[in-house]
């Protein structure tokens, strides 16, 4: 169950971070003048996307132990 857990939210993370790029893409290709400033907020969004991406093994196997963490 973990597992797929962290599966799941792998592959959230990588539509997500996919998307950011594209924007990216699409908003350099109106706006060729701000492509360094956008280029940070993308980065910026692809760190968060990732952040989120990485606390989710730790929360599955939380989930997944038998014991409870907490005590």
């Amino acid at each position: 169950m973990g597992a797929g857990a962290t599966t799941i939210a792998s592959a959230g993370a990588a539509i997500s971070i996919g998307n950011v790029f594209s924007s990216l893409i699409h908003f350099v290709a109106r706006n060729p003048s701000l492509a360094k400033q956008s280029f940070g907020y993308a980065i910026l969004g692809f760190a968060l996307t990732e952040a989120i991406a990485s606390f989710a093994p730790m929360m599955a196997f939380l989930i997944s132990s038998k014991r409870d963490p907490f005590t």
